[in-house]
């Protein structure tokens, strides 16, 4: 594992490489290895560093990796404020300008930092400026807000670098994951070492990962007036997951008074956080699409894990809900590895359905996923190609294309090479 990159890696060092231009922000889910691999980059080129957590309570008591003892660092996370970062940041640029190698500032949650954006942007422009040699990265766990600061103050200053949920390739090579291990404990690193303690690893996934997420990723950074709504629709997309649930339904199991309208936001929440989301049904019509009945997915396929209740062998004995992990894993896959113009759908008319459908500009690409031993009919493929003439119609699992190398490549892959 420690000699593992994830392919992020190789990007970051290129663009540390080169002469700072823009800011490089990492953004994406919890526990999908983005400060390890700024880590590893960091060692790649050999530049002087300083690495401050914003929201990391160890920095009251001790430096960070990269920080002075007695700097201003050590204040508690409640106490930095735009101030603060720039006072960190002057400080940063002084040691900048004495180092022969380049430098280079890291700033870890920073979207924790009110009115972050605005501050970065004027000491970002002044730097550039006066060609101070300081690359900055800049890292956050809350998608939204982190996009939300980016695109409103910092347009044109930033390169993105996205981080998504580990794949089966990665989890298989990383952590030596068979493909039955990936599909049931998903794609969390932190966990694998946990994976035969299943207690354990149930506690590290509720407590060190869903609780931390919602908590402080979604209802301490976005106004969510009923918050135990929101947890409930997770729990229940969790235990859902693979199937298609409208919102008049959700509201029953719920309980609670709401509508469709504050469900549809909630469930754009919990998908900006890396954790659930819903699937548009394909059409013709995208007036239509956004009216559907969502099909849930999670996201990581532990979520879901978790949600059951199952062990790793009660799971793959009960045939019924093996077969929607194993199409939650396939539409997680599709989801996470998705460039931002495909769109991950499913569609289905009466008695015919196709699991996922992609579509970038005028190309469709239809799936179906076969988990059992046997293949199933495939009358619901058949009728789409018969109505939409996709690009390709692809069956992964039995009898079609096998699973373990189907999530071996992303998603537009499959509208490429059609």
């Amino acid at each position: 594992m420690a000699q593992f990159r994830r392919p992020q890696v190789e990007t970051l060092v290129k663009r540390l490489s080169e002469p700072p231009g823009r800011i490089v922000a990492i953004f994406g889910p919890r526990q999908t290895g983005k400060t390890m691999a700024v880590g590893q980059a960091l060692d790649a080129i050999s530049r002087e560093s300083r690495y401050v957590a914003v929201d990391e309570p160890a920095s009251m008591d001790a430096p960070g990796p990269f920080e002075e003892v007695g700097s201003t660092a050590s204040l508690r996370p409640a106490e930095r404020d735009t101030a603060w970062l720039q006072r960190i940041w002057e400080s940063s640029r002084r040691k900048a300008w004495d180092s022969i190698r380049g430098y280079v500032l890291v700033l870890d949650e920073i979207q924790r930092i009110s009115g972050w954006s605005d501050t970065v942007k004027g000491l970002w422009d002044a730097d550039r400026r006066s060609g101070c040699p300081m690359h900055v990265v800049i890292l956050g766990s809350a998608p939204l807000l982190m996009q939300a600061g980016l695109t409103e103050s910092l347009a044109g200053r930033f390169e993105p670098i996205r981080f998504t949920h580990w794949s089966y390739a990665e989890m298989s090579q990383a952590f030596d994951y068979s493909l039955d291990e990936y599909i049931y404990f998903g794609g969390y690193p932190g966990a694998a070492g946990r994976k035969r303690d299943g207690a354990r690893w149930t506690r590290y996934i509720r407590e060190a990962l869903v609780e931390p997420n919602i908590e402080r990723d979604v209802l301490a950074m976005t106004r969510v007036d009923k918050p135990a709504l929101l947890r409930r629709l997770f729990e229940l997309g969790a235990r859902y997951s693979g199937q298609e649930l409208s919102y008049n339904k959700m509201l029953g199991p719920l309980q609670e008074a709401g509508n469709t309208t504050t469900l549809t936001r909630y469930l754009k929440l919990l998908s900006d956080a890396g954790l659930l989301t819903g699937l548009p049904k394909h059409t013709a019509r995208p007036a239509a699409a956004r009216a559907s009945t969502p099909k849930l997915n999670v996201l990581n396929t532990a979520l879901m894990a978790v949600a059951s209740g199952y062990t790793f062998e009660e799971a793959r004995a009960d045939r019924s809900y093996w077969g929607r992990t194993v199409e939650s894993a396939v539409g997680a896959h599709l989801i996470n590895t998705a460039s931002p113009n495909t769109i991950v759908r499913y569609w289905r008319d009466g008695p015919h359905e196709v699991d996922f459908v992609l579509q970038r500009g005028p190309n469709t690409v239809a799936i179906e996923v076969k988990s059992g031993a046997t293949p199933g009919a495939l009358s619901g493929l058949s009728e789409f190609q018969r109505r939409f003439s996709p690009r390709a119609a692809i069956v992964a699992g039995a009898s079609g294309l096998p699973l373990h190398e189907f999530l071996s490549f992303p998603s537009d892959h499959w509208i490429d090479s059609a």
